[in-house]
């Protein structure tokens, strides 16, 4: 990028950065969804043109879909981190142990279903237990998507007994926890792989949300849609929206006072929001194109959460093994989901 190498040429010289807060800068910014799903569409695209309209033209943010610039969606952080991009999405749970105490916010029934409460709690649980893990880059945003979905071929589970012996996408460690003790079979993999593995039978269906459901095309693919009783979430993913840190490091004051006005708790909920917007549409579509949306009882919901406790207290048990504190995360993970919907 110019801007990085102009930098480095001043700082050879001996000149302040500031020298450049007339020049344009342009930020490559990559993630591995379709740019019409709903965090692109709501969030991504809507942040990009912030920072161009605040910067008045000086920072370019460029978006880059479907891993355009290069790399997996599991190496997203590394891309980061190493400068081959300046910024992009990342899920951490791509890379299973790297990250583990992110994972609390990623257990069963942990937060509610909606997107911009569980994103406000993770953006407070980030700074309290995980910025030393993302010490490598820079964060902009934390968040969470809204509830996770059963989508299936053929008609939608009912009881636990329905999900023995499905083959089922799992995107997380957590979530894979879970439909192991619900007797599935659970096969994780990144989303962009999920269309394909349906398409060729690997799997039977998978957990995913609303909003990634048209852009993946599983009103095509699958044939039913099932969420669980009451207003806690089945399972969700925890995101970092982030940037080279050295990139950032070296912009201009200004320019990077723009990234910050549009970084932290405000963004963090923005991106939420935008999986609750993009949950509306993709609910619809799929009603729309005749598939079976169901809702498990609450009978039934009430086993899954409790099959969700064992999940949790294995994992404590073994966050405990490797030093960390596995009940005070459960812990803090829960306060900051309580504490933000008592501000809602």
């Amino acid at each position: 990028m110019q801007f990085v190498k102009s930098a480095a040429l001043l700082a050879v010289l001996g000149l302040p950065a500031t020298t450049l807060s007339a020049q344009e800068v342009t930020l490559r910014f990559q993630h591995f969804v379709s740019p019409a799903s709903a965090n692109p569409t709501y969030f991504m695209q809507p942040w990009a043109d912030a920072i161009e309209e605040q910067s008045e033209g000086r920072i370019k943010v460029e978006l880059y879909p479907f891993m355009q610039l290069g790399g997996s969606a599991a190496n997203q952080y590394d891309l980061i981190r190493d400068g081959a991009i300046d910024g992009g999405w990342v899920i951490p749970g791509y890379q299973p142990n790297r990250f583990p105490e992110a994972e609390a916010l990623e257990l069963p029934f942990m937060t509610t279903k909606s997107g911009e409460e569980a994103s406000a709690a993770a953006w407070t649980f980030t700074q309290d237990y995980l910025m030393d893990d993302f010490v490598d880059v820079h964060v902009i945003a934390a968040h969470m998507h809204g509830p996770g979905i059963v989508h299936k071929r053929g008609a939608a589970v009912g009881t636990v007994e329905d999900f023995a012996g499905l083959k089922l996408r799992g995107p997380s460690r957590p979530a894979t926890l879970l439909l192991e003790e619900l007797g599935a079979t659970p096969i994780g993999m990144p989303v962009p792989q999920f269309p394909e593995a349906l398409s060729k039978g690997v799997v039977d269906g998978g957990v995913i949300t609303w909003e990634m459901s048209p852009s993946l095309k599983l009103n095509e693919l699958t044939d039913s849609h099932t969420d669980v009783a009451g207003d806690r979430a089945l399972y969700n993913l925890y995101f970092i929206w982030a940037m080279n840190k050295d990139v950032y490091d070296g912009m201009p004051d200004d320019l990077r006072a723009i990234i910050d006005a549009n970084s932290g708790m405000m963004a963090s909920r923005w991106a939420g929001r935008a999986h609750d917007t993009g949950d509306v549409v993709g609910r619809d579509l799929m009603a729309e194109d005749g598939n079976e949306i169901a809702e498990l009882s609450v009978e039934q919901t009430d086993r899954i959460k409790a099959l969700g406790e064992t999940v949790t207290a294995e994992w404590i048990a073994e966050m405990d093994a490797k030093g960390y504190d596995g009940a005070g995360l459960v812990s803090a993970a829960q306060a900051a989901v309580e504490a933000t919907r008592a501000a809602n």
